[in-house]
């Protein structure tokens, strides 16, 4: 029998969750074998569900709004949560709210979230371990999990490290009675682990754009298909406007299963409200967010009317007082101004260096970059869309970024990654030899030679080059940097400029 909780602190769940990972040998071969997520992982992930105590009907309880999408699924799951949060302030409605959104940018804890605030160290290692042990448990009593009998392969003790923060969410949020749950995928939907939820509230579907192809399919068609997975008989079902042949996808599976999809154009009620960044990618997920909120308030307020032609306050206030930390931040630091925007695809990356073109259009100083994207071969194509972007968008074709840094995602100089960041599933070594990074730089010499490159091996060098500049700049100057690619970058670099353990 396992220890007492009161045993095990934060640090030592960290360290068990960090086993749960799987090893990059074994990522790396199961990727050249062509093993990808199947209806294997959610019959699995059912019996682990079972295992720690709970039924599907049990996350009925949840009324889940359930999120997938390619570009602005985050974005769109914090509207909606922040508009519960202030409709409950005002109206007690919800009485509890949850929300599990991946990843995190600085302490696991961030994913797991009651009425908008990351669970504490003490109830994160609390429920860790009563998860931790139930499947423990339930191995020496009942046998190992086998789902295919003819190949008898059984499955770990324990699932993967995101699939385990899955299951520990739906233990936390039932044992604490939330009432509304915001749920965003994390890849795709068909086969995405938190697709095991039956009957959902309402789904959303934001804006698709290739990404893990892998996984996936190479083709905005074959992305749909997974994503459309959400979609369940008896729930409501939004998405945004969408290409033709995504589109067309969706209406398909929507139509097979029985599910009226709504298809949404800019919530008009958003005239007058102050969404940043003040574009409309953003007001597509802002009225994907109002629409799923609005189900659940219509199922949990009798009292609750939705607005015809304007949004109520706590709508209005839910919206401009979003916060979604990672994206669309603008932070000045004496001669250094950054700029962090987490994005990951070519299209996503486009956008943000349009957003930091224009938030820093008037200013006056050198422009810098911090950029890294780890274990993507294809993020090398993406540089030259991000230099088209801030020619486009700047103030002439010669406005570029001076000073060009590529970093791994290894947070500190002296110690490494901060015990949150682990990640087993990239190639150490190349980690070690800054091969991706020096990729980029090559690239980049190419797109703009005159530009000062540089590789370095951590987040905390790349923060001190762009300081050493930002010392040299002129009176009344500042560099205006950007930091962007992998949301692990973004929380790695947001760590250090704050000196915070969680956002």
């Amino acid at each position: 029998m396992a220890a007492a909780n009161t045993s095990r602190s934060y640090n030592d769940a960290i360290d068990a969750l960090n086993t749960l990972q799987t090893p990059y040998a074994i990522f790396e071969a199961r990727r050249k074998a062509g093993i990808r997520p199947d209806a294997t992982t959610i019959a699995e992930m059912r019996i682990y569900l079972k295992r720690i105590g709970y039924s599907l009907s049990d996350l009925d309880r949840l009324n889940i709004l359930h999120v997938a999408g390619t570009k602005g699924k985050g974005s769109t799951c914090a509207f909606a949560a922040s508009i519960l949060a202030h409709y409950q302030r005002t109206h007690g409605v919800p009485h509890t709210f949850g929300l599990l959104t991946s990843p995190h940018l600085i302490a696991v804890r961030e994913r797991i979230r009651l009425n908008g605030v990351p669970l504490s160290e003490a109830l994160f290692a609390r429920y860790f371990f009563e998860v931790w042990d139930r499947l423990g448990d339930a191995e020496e009593r009942e046998g190992p999990i086998i789902v295919d009998q003819r190949l008898a392969i059984p499955a770990p003790v324990r699932p993967i490290y995101a699939r385990y923060l899955t299951l520990l969410s739906y233990h936390v949020f039932l044992q604490m009675g939330v009432d509304a749950a915001v749920y965003e995928t994390g890849i795709g939907g068909e086969y995405d682990v938190t697709n095991i939820v039956e009957r959902p509230l309402a789904t959303g579907i934001s804006t698709l754009g290739i990404d893990h192809v892998f996984a996936l399919g190479n083709t905005i068609e074959k992305i749909a298909w997974h994503k459309a997975g959400i979609m369940k008989p008896g729930s409501a079902a939004f998405t945004v406007e969408q290409v033709p042949s995504a589109a067309q996808v969706l209406q398909e599976r929507a139509n097979e299963k029985g599910v009226p999809l709504k298809v949404l154009d800019i919530d008009p009620r958003l005239d007058g409200v102050r969404i940043q960044p003040d574009a409309p990618f953003q007001k597509r997920n802002a009225s994907l967010g109002i629409a799923l909120a609005e189900t659940a308030l219509q199922k949990l307020d009798p009292s609750f009317k939705a607005g015809a032609s304007t949004l109520s306050k706590e709508f209005v206030d839910g919206l401009e007082q979003v916060v979604w930390r990672g994206r669309c931040e603008v932070k000045p630091d004496g001669p250094v101004c950054w700029y962090i925007d987490g994005a990951h695809t070519v299209d996503s990356l486009k956008m943000a260096t349009k957003w930091f073109a224009g938030e820093c259009a008037t200013k006056s100083g050198p422009k810098a970059l911090i950029f890294n994207q780890q274990g993507r071969e294809e993020a090398v194509e993406f540089l030259e869309g991000m230099i088209t972007a801030l020619k486009t968008n700047s103030q002439g074709p010669r406005d570029v970024f001076e000073h060009v840094i590529f970093c791994t995602n290894v947070t500190h100089a002296e110690t490494g990654y901060q015990r949150a960041f682990v990640n087993h599933q990239y190639d150490a070594a190349a980690i070690k030899a800054l091969t991706a990074q020096r990729a980029f730089a090559e690239k980049w010499a190419l797109l703009e030679p005159t530009a000062k490159i540089s590789v370095v091996p951590t987040i905390e060098h790349a923060i001190n080059h762009v300081r050493d500049v930002g010392a040299s700049v002129g009176e009344g100057q500042a560099v205006q940097a950007f930091i962007t690619g992998s949301l692990h970058l973004v929380g790695g670099a947001l760590a250090i400029l704050e000196g915070v353990d969680a956002l």
